[in-house]
């Protein structure tokens, strides 16, 4: 059975950048462009994974992500958090995710990210 991301990316070129790797790595992916559309479907249908923008247009990631690690029923959640205005010393202080990529990233960089989240 095929892993289940949600991406949420404001960057339309990098959300379909993303959407495309993910997909053919095998994953299923649904990609949100804010906060709000992603809240909507995650309160009906959680993932297997999600990758996190940290700067969104109507919140952020890193929130996002702190908050859905701090629920007991989504704790276990593996996240990755990506941003290109953030570096990884201070995301890994002060959020919750289990990975972090600067962008702009390498492609198999990315891709090797999130199969070590999902492992």
């Amino acid at each position: 059975m095929k892993k289940n991301i949600y991406v949420v990316e404001d960057n339309d070129d990098i959300r379909e950048l993303v959407h495309y790797l993910l997909e053919s790595e095998g994953y299923e992916v649904e990609a949100f462009a804010n906060v709000s559309d992603f809240e909507q479907k995650f309160e009906l249908i959680k993932p297997d994974a999600l990758v996190l923008d940290i700067m969104l247009p109507d919140g952020n990631g890193m929130d996002l992500c702190n908050k859905i690690k701090a629920n007991a029923s989504t704790e276990n959640m593996p996240i990755l958090l990506m941003s290109a205005n953030t570096n990884a010393l201070y995301i890994n202080k002060k959020s919750t995710a289990n990975d972090f990529i600067s962008k702009p990233f390498d492609i198999d960089e990315f891709v090797q990210k999130v199969a070590k989240i999902l492992a």
